[in-house]
Protein backbone atom coordinates (compact mmCIF):
# COMPACT_ATOMS: atom_id res chain seq x y z
CA UNK A 1 0.00 0.00 0.00
CA UNK A 2 2.84 2.66 0.51
CA UNK A 3 4.54 2.42 -2.77
CA UNK A 4 0.22 2.56 -3.88
CA UNK A 5 -0.15 5.79 -1.68
CA UNK A 6 3.22 6.71 -2.63
CA UNK A 7 2.51 7.23 -6.82
CA UNK A 8 -1.73 7.79 -6.43
CA UNK A 9 -0.75 11.13 -8.22
CA UNK A 10 0.22 8.26 -10.83
CA UNK A 11 -2.00 5.86 -11.03
CA UNK A 12 -4.97 7.97 -10.97
CA UNK A 13 -3.68 10.12 -14.03
CA UNK A 14 -2.51 6.77 -16.16
CA UNK A 15 -5.96 5.13 -15.59
CA UNK A 16 -7.82 8.16 -16.08
CA UNK A 17 -5.80 8.69 -19.68
CA UNK A 18 -6.77 4.80 -20.10
CA UNK A 19 -10.42 5.17 -19.65
CA UNK A 20 -10.34 8.12 -21.54
CA UNK A 21 -8.70 6.23 -24.71
CA UNK A 22 -11.23 3.05 -24.23
CA UNK A 23 -14.05 5.17 -23.72
CA UNK A 24 -13.59 7.28 -27.16
CA UNK A 25 -11.98 4.04 -29.33
CA UNK A 26 -14.75 1.68 -28.00
CA UNK A 27 -17.54 4.06 -29.13
CA UNK A 28 -15.61 4.75 -32.41
CA UNK A 29 -14.75 1.16 -33.19
CA UNK A 30 -18.60 0.37 -32.46
CA UNK A 31 -19.51 2.65 -34.97
CA UNK A 32 -16.74 2.02 -37.46
CA UNK A 33 -17.21 -1.54 -37.01
CA UNK A 34 -21.02 -1.59 -37.84
CA UNK A 35 -20.90 0.46 -40.49
CA UNK A 36 -17.94 -2.03 -42.27
CA UNK A 37 -20.30 -4.97 -41.36
CA UNK A 38 -23.21 -3.33 -43.30
CA UNK A 39 -20.74 -2.89 -46.09
CA UNK A 40 -19.74 -6.50 -46.06
CA UNK A 41 -23.13 -7.75 -46.55
CA UNK A 42 -23.98 -5.36 -48.93
CA UNK A 43 -25.70 -6.11 -52.57
CA UNK A 44 -23.42 -3.98 -54.03
CA UNK A 45 -20.08 -5.27 -54.91
CA UNK A 46 -18.18 -2.90 -54.64
CA UNK A 47 -19.16 -1.87 -51.02
CA UNK A 48 -18.57 -5.67 -49.94
CA UNK A 49 -14.87 -5.66 -51.54
CA UNK A 50 -13.95 -2.43 -49.85
CA UNK A 51 -15.11 -3.77 -46.29
CA UNK A 52 -13.63 -6.66 -46.92
CA UNK A 53 -10.04 -5.00 -48.20
CA UNK A 54 -9.91 -3.42 -44.85
CA UNK A 55 -10.71 -5.97 -42.47
CA UNK A 56 -8.63 -8.09 -44.22
CA UNK A 57 -5.28 -5.69 -44.00
CA UNK A 58 -6.03 -4.07 -40.60
CA UNK A 59 -6.97 -7.59 -38.79
CA UNK A 60 -3.68 -9.04 -40.27
CA UNK A 61 -1.79 -5.85 -39.56
CA UNK A 62 0.04 -5.57 -35.82
CA UNK A 63 -1.58 -2.82 -33.79
CA UNK A 64 2.34 -1.82 -32.86
CA UNK A 65 2.38 -1.20 -37.12
CA UNK A 66 -1.25 1.28 -36.98
CA UNK A 67 0.18 3.13 -33.98
CA UNK A 68 3.48 3.57 -35.57
CA UNK A 69 1.57 5.07 -38.87
CA UNK A 70 -0.07 7.58 -36.95
CA UNK A 71 2.96 8.77 -34.71
CA UNK A 72 5.42 8.97 -37.40
CA UNK A 73 3.85 8.45 -40.71
CA UNK A 74 0.89 10.12 -41.00
CA UNK A 75 2.26 13.31 -39.51
CA UNK A 76 4.52 13.63 -42.67
CA UNK A 77 1.22 13.55 -45.17
CA UNK A 78 0.31 17.09 -43.29
CA UNK A 79 -3.54 16.45 -43.71
CA UNK A 80 -4.68 17.14 -39.97
CA UNK A 81 -2.39 17.83 -37.82
CA UNK A 82 -2.92 15.57 -34.40
CA UNK A 83 -1.76 14.95 -31.05
CA UNK A 84 -0.22 11.53 -29.61
CA UNK A 85 -3.13 10.85 -27.78
CA UNK A 86 -5.62 11.57 -30.66
CA UNK A 87 -3.58 9.49 -32.87
CA UNK A 88 -3.64 6.40 -30.11
CA UNK A 89 -7.59 6.88 -30.10
CA UNK A 90 -7.97 6.45 -34.31
CA UNK A 91 -5.08 3.65 -34.62
CA UNK A 92 -7.49 1.71 -31.03
CA UNK A 93 -10.51 2.09 -33.28
CA UNK A 94 -9.62 1.75 -36.52
CA UNK A 95 -7.74 -1.52 -35.38
CA UNK A 96 -10.63 -2.38 -33.11
CA UNK A 97 -13.53 -1.79 -35.95
CA UNK A 98 -11.88 -4.65 -37.95
CA UNK A 99 -12.48 -7.12 -35.36
CA UNK A 100 -15.95 -5.70 -34.80
CA UNK A 101 -16.78 -6.07 -38.47
CA UNK A 102 -16.39 -9.58 -38.21
CA UNK A 103 -18.36 -10.30 -34.67
CA UNK A 104 -21.35 -8.14 -36.10
CA UNK A 105 -21.14 -9.68 -39.54
CA UNK A 106 -21.16 -12.88 -37.71
CA UNK A 107 -24.51 -11.84 -35.91
CA UNK A 108 -26.09 -10.44 -39.21
CA UNK A 109 -25.72 -14.14 -40.83
CA UNK A 110 -27.48 -15.56 -37.74
CA UNK A 111 -30.47 -13.53 -38.65
CA UNK A 112 -32.80 -16.11 -41.08
CA UNK A 113 -33.05 -14.61 -44.80
CA UNK A 114 -36.66 -14.97 -44.61
CA UNK A 115 -36.67 -11.58 -42.42
CA UNK A 116 -35.08 -9.95 -44.86
CA UNK A 117 -36.85 -10.89 -47.86
CA UNK A 118 -39.97 -10.11 -45.98
CA UNK A 119 -38.60 -6.84 -45.11
CA UNK A 120 -37.81 -5.84 -49.04
CA UNK A 121 -41.26 -7.09 -49.52
CA UNK A 122 -42.35 -4.32 -47.17
CA UNK A 123 -40.93 -1.85 -49.24
CA UNK A 124 -38.05 -1.50 -46.68
CA UNK A 125 -34.67 0.03 -48.35
CA UNK A 126 -31.19 -2.27 -47.65
CA UNK A 127 -30.57 0.48 -44.48
CA UNK A 128 -34.16 0.06 -43.13
CA UNK A 129 -34.25 -3.63 -43.25
CA UNK A 130 -30.83 -3.27 -41.58
CA UNK A 131 -31.31 -0.39 -39.13
CA UNK A 132 -34.70 -1.94 -37.84
CA UNK A 133 -35.27 -5.81 -38.48
CA UNK A 134 -31.83 -7.13 -39.02
CA UNK A 135 -29.16 -5.46 -36.74
CA UNK A 136 -31.22 -5.67 -33.18
CA UNK A 137 -31.36 -9.48 -33.44
CA UNK A 138 -28.14 -9.61 -34.74
CA UNK A 139 -26.66 -7.60 -31.49
CA UNK A 140 -28.27 -9.79 -29.16
CA UNK A 141 -26.98 -13.00 -30.58
CA UNK A 142 -23.04 -11.66 -30.13
CA UNK A 143 -22.57 -10.22 -27.14
CA UNK A 144 -20.04 -12.57 -25.73
CA UNK A 145 -17.52 -11.85 -28.58
CA UNK A 146 -18.48 -8.13 -28.66
CA UNK A 147 -17.84 -7.94 -25.02
CA UNK A 148 -14.50 -10.20 -25.01
CA UNK A 149 -13.61 -7.76 -28.24
CA UNK A 150 -13.86 -4.23 -26.02
CA UNK A 151 -11.90 -6.34 -23.35
CA UNK A 152 -9.37 -6.58 -25.77
CA UNK A 153 -9.62 -2.93 -26.46
CA UNK A 154 -9.01 -2.18 -22.83
CA UNK A 155 -6.04 -4.06 -22.52
CA UNK A 156 -4.61 -3.25 -26.17
CA UNK A 157 -4.96 0.98 -24.80
CA UNK A 158 -1.13 -0.11 -22.90
CA UNK A 159 0.33 -0.25 -26.27
CA UNK A 160 -0.14 3.79 -26.53
CA UNK A 161 2.44 4.06 -23.94
CA UNK A 162 5.05 3.10 -26.43
CA UNK A 163 4.34 6.33 -28.39
CA UNK A 164 4.12 8.80 -25.57
CA UNK A 165 1.17 8.53 -24.12
CA UNK A 166 0.80 8.20 -20.52
CA UNK A 167 -1.38 5.90 -19.77
CA UNK A 168 -1.84 2.78 -17.53
CA UNK A 169 1.50 1.28 -19.68
CA UNK A 170 3.97 4.04 -18.92
CA UNK A 171 3.39 3.58 -15.16
CA UNK A 172 5.99 0.84 -15.47
CA UNK A 173 8.62 3.10 -16.94
CA UNK A 174 8.03 6.07 -14.46
CA UNK A 175 8.41 3.58 -11.22
CA UNK A 176 11.93 2.17 -12.81
CA UNK A 177 12.93 5.72 -13.36
CA UNK A 178 12.63 5.91 -9.29
CA UNK A 179 13.85 2.95 -8.71
CA UNK A 180 10.66 1.85 -7.12
CA UNK A 181 9.95 -2.13 -6.86
CA UNK A 182 8.48 -3.19 -10.04
CA UNK A 183 6.59 -6.12 -9.22
CA UNK A 184 4.72 -4.52 -6.77
CA UNK A 185 3.65 -1.93 -8.93
CA UNK A 186 2.91 -3.69 -11.82
CA UNK A 187 1.08 -5.94 -9.51
CA UNK A 188 -1.17 -3.00 -8.59
CA UNK A 189 -1.62 -2.48 -12.34
CA UNK A 190 -2.82 -5.68 -13.07
CA UNK A 191 -5.09 -4.90 -10.08
CA UNK A 192 -6.91 -2.03 -11.52
CA UNK A 193 -7.61 -3.78 -15.29
CA UNK A 194 -8.84 -6.42 -13.24
CA UNK A 195 -11.15 -4.03 -11.54
CA UNK A 196 -11.92 -1.91 -14.96
CA UNK A 197 -12.78 -5.71 -16.77
CA UNK A 198 -15.48 -6.63 -14.40
CA UNK A 199 -18.16 -4.04 -14.93
CA UNK A 200 -17.81 -5.21 -18.62
CA UNK A 201 -18.16 -8.98 -17.23
CA UNK A 202 -21.43 -7.85 -15.38
CA UNK A 203 -22.59 -5.92 -18.58
CA UNK A 204 -22.34 -9.07 -20.94
CA UNK A 205 -23.99 -11.58 -18.45
CA UNK A 206 -26.89 -8.81 -17.41
CA UNK A 207 -27.67 -8.87 -21.32
CA UNK A 208 -27.36 -12.03 -22.01
CA UNK A 209 -29.56 -13.44 -19.42
CA UNK A 210 -31.85 -10.43 -20.17
CA UNK A 211 -31.81 -11.17 -23.84
CA UNK A 212 -32.26 -14.73 -24.10
CA UNK A 213 -35.30 -14.26 -21.79
CA UNK A 214 -36.81 -12.08 -24.07
CA UNK A 215 -36.30 -14.55 -27.08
Amino acid sequence: MSLLSTYSGLFLSAFATTLKLFALSAVGSLLLGTFLAMLRVSPVPVFRAAGATYVTLVRNTPLTLVFFFFTFAYPLLQIVKIDYETGAVVALTMYTSAFICEVVRSGINTVPVGQAEASRALGLTFTQMLGSVVLPQAMRSVVPPLVSTLIALLKNTTVSAGFSVGDAGAIQASLSEDGANMLVGLSWVAFFFILLVMPLTFLQRSLEKRWSVAR
